[in-house]
């Protein structure tokens, strides 16, 4: 077997979660890398349902992740129908279907019992109760319960049982499960695209559960064994927390003779709180005031978590914000398209320790790609804000402001507050900016501004501009007496951009209104 990311064979590798709740970042992201990966070596991504834990199950779990995928633009070439449903029938657009291990489980037995028969796993007929008790017995007495070689002589099994009696025990028993043989004290080398050369002894593992007679389902690492098997992956990109698998799924594929073709591995780093002690959680977010969910998602009892695209972020810098925790692309360059990620993807560049998450740095991104939107695409997405507002502007005079404020903005969503002003007029004024500003002439100079305007033709931010500072010239005013109190008219504070794009948008008439209504209130205060 080829343990290099050079590895000849075709490129086909997979995303499989279970749908037991809304799809964290984490996970976003270990699909992005194997879509980035897929796409670098010309080969398959592909989307399977791992959804044999039924216990833990979530409607609407599955729609979610397909859902978040599809924003993210991380889009699947097998495993998911034109209308964005899961395949569940084979034909020549998903030979492997169907991608849901629920509707695979028939295959799941006959590998179980395949093992039991080559001699790497028995049957188990413990109750939970008697596994409870000896478990409690251990602690008891200090030591730590482990389901291996130092006790299953003395445990419930088919380990040697009478051939006829293990199959009415079969028969008659529902209870039973099929464990692995977990070999004693053996060395088992294996290898990882990421973290190299790794050794574990077998002496302390325990022999897992592979398949239940309870549900006819079997448990993770048999189905997903099988079915990266039977799906031809090549390399399997997971989070580090299946690390500690690693060592039994290379026993597995050992067991069942798949050895010389099983998949080449690399387990991705944790995604970090943003302190850097310990695994990013929703409580980080709750705590902290960010999302840790790509879409907003609503729990079956009803709480409700934020998700990035509701909190207004573009998936582009979502995306973008991903692919660089816990990768590089060896540069200083920081903004990428989801193309030249792809181009410049490779596994040797993912590192081996944690990647911190930080919000600001999250905010930082969306604010890159705002500000490297058209106008045109921000004035489309704030007029529907506007509506909202029960605004009605024209869209020249959107895209204009837009133009005007999109570098002060992180999200369109703060477009408004940046910029109510262009639109309607001020409800307040800022005190502190109305008593540094405002001097005893200060209401005649700005009556004399607003005459000056009504005479400007074309009325362009050009003609506005040089009418006025002809006429500061011409009386010997300084800029500082009229223009701050000026701005305070038309915007209510000392804040905005330009004053004459200010004046040249908000249009003469209004220009008039705003200063009479604050020279009247600066008067009567």
């Amino acid at each position: 077997m080829n343990n290099t990311e050079n590895n000849t064979r075709k490129v086909r590798v997979r995303f499989a979660p279970s749908p037991t709740g809304p799809l964290h970042i984490g996970g976003v992201r270990t699909a992005l890398f194997n879509y980035l990966f897929a796409r670098r070596h010309g080969g398959d991504f592909i989307l399977r349902i791992e959804d044999t834990d039924a216990g833990r199950f979530v409607p609407d779990a599955e729609r979610y992740i397909i859902e978040a995928l599809k924003w993210c633009g991380i889009v699947p070439n097998e495993g998911l129908t034109a209308d964005g449903m899961v395949a569940e029938i084979a034909d020549a657009q998903h030979p492997y279907a169907p991608y849901r291990q629920s509707q695979r489980k028939p295959l799941y037995r006959q590998y179980a019992e395949e093992l039991v028969r080559k001699g790497h796993a028995y049957y188990a007929f413990d109750t939970a109760e008697t596994i409870d008790r000896y478990r409690k017995e251990a602690e008891a007495e200090g030591r730590s319960f482990t389901y291996n070689h130092t006790i299953r002589r003395q445990m419930d099994t088919s380990l040697g049982m009478p051939i006829d009696a293990v199959q009415r025990r079969l028969l008659m028993e529902t209870h039973w499960v099929v464990r692995f043989k977990m070999p004693e004290d053996r060395e088992v080398h294996m290898h990882d695209l990421i973290r190299g050369d790794i050794m574990v002894n077998t002496a302390t593992l325990d022999d897992k559960v592979l398949w239940k007679r309870a549900d006819e389902l079997p448990t993770y690492h048999l189905a997903n064994i099988v079915d990266d098997r039977l799906m031809a992956i090549s390399h399997v990109i997971r989070g580090e927390e299946w690390l500690p698998s690693l060592q039994l799924h290379y026993l597995l594929y050992e067991a069942f003779g798949w050895s010389e073709s099983q998949p080449d591995f690399a387990h991705l780093s944790l995604l970090l709180k943003p302190d850097g002690k310990g695994k990013l959680s929703k409580r980080d977010g709750d705590k902290h005031g960010f999302p840790v969910f790509p879409l907003r998602w609503v729990s079956p009892a009803g709480d409700i978590s934020r998700g990035y695209r509701e909190d207004g972020y573009f998936p582009e810098a979502f995306v973008n914000l991903l692919a660089l925790l816990g990768w590089n692309p060896g540069t200083e360059q920081e903004i990428f398209s989801l193309d030249e990620l792809a181009a410049l993807f490779s596994l040797e560049r993912v590192v081996k320790s944690g990647a911190r998450f930080s919000p600001d740095k999250a905010r930082w991104f969306n604010q890159q790609y705002l500000k490297s939107k058209s106008d045109v695409e921000l004035a489309e997405r704030y007029r529907s804000i506007l509506q909202e507002k029960g605004v009605e502007a024209g869209m020249e005079k959107i895209i204009a402001v837009c133009g005007l404020i999109k570098e002060r903005a992180t999200f369109i969503a703060d477009f408004w507050e940046l910029s109510s002003y262009f639109f309607v007029p001020p409800a307040t004024f800022d005190a502190k900016s109305i008593q540094k500003y405002w001097r005893p002439e200060t209401s005649d100079l700005l009556r004399q501004v607003a005459a000056l305007l009504a005479g400007v033709e074309p009325f362009t931010k050009e003609r506005i501009e040089q009418a006025v500072h002809a006429w500061m010239a011409e009386r010997n005013i300084p800029p500082g007496a009229v223009m701050n109190a000026l701005r305070l008219c038309l915007v209510g504070a000392a804040k905005g951009p330009g004053i004459f794009d200010i004046i040249a948008l908000i249009g003469k008439a209004a220009c008039e209104e705003r200063i009479k209504v604050l020279t009247k209130h600066a008067c009567e205060g």
